[in-house]
């Protein structure tokens, strides 16, 4: 008796989870110039915070961002977003277009961010596609522009 309360407990929550409107939190995976993971949390209905951990050059990049989302096309569940943060990158001047061989950069700078984004009514999976450009201050000064499409689990 108790596995068959447990199961319908879990199957429950799990239909609950796959027909809110809207989410707090996702979790997922970005693909693109640079692929990693990324983590977005909203603070509010319409303001989000997002962290990137991406792979480029093989060095990485650690970013966060601020994030304003408005309806889109008057589609349920679609939403543009634009947004700012900065970003702290580490790579091997071996791999990478831009340094010296041999030499190791740290960059840090700005980014912004203009996207759109959809979640899903039946399954709790949102995919997003943005532009990312980005300006480095610190190390290699240089602009980067750069595009993706994320992945996430909702909840």
């Amino acid at each position: 008796m108790r596995k068959c309360i447990l199961t319908f407990m879990i199957v429950m929550s799990v239909v609950d989870l796959a027909s809110s409107q809207e989410y707090k939190t996702g979790i997922g995976i970005r693909a693109g110039f640079s692929s990693g993971l990324t983590i977005k949390h909203f603070n509010t209905s319409k303001a989000a915070l997002e962290g990137l951990l991406t792979t480029r050059w093989q060095g990485f990049d650690i970013t966060g961002l601020y994030e304003i989302h408005n309806p889109a096309f008057d589609v349920h569940h679609l939403n543009w977003y634009y947004g700012g943060g900065a970003h702290l990158g580490f790579y091997n001047g071996n791999y990478v277009d831009w340094g010296r061989s041999g030499a190791a950069y740290t960059v840090v700078g700005i980014d912004g961010i203009l996207g759109i984004e959809y979640t899903f009514d039946e399954i709790p999976i949102n995919i997003g596609i943005d532009w990312k450009p980005a300006l480095n201050l610190i190390g290699y000064s240089g602009i980067w522009s750069e595009g993706g499409i994320s992945v996430r689990y909702v909840f």
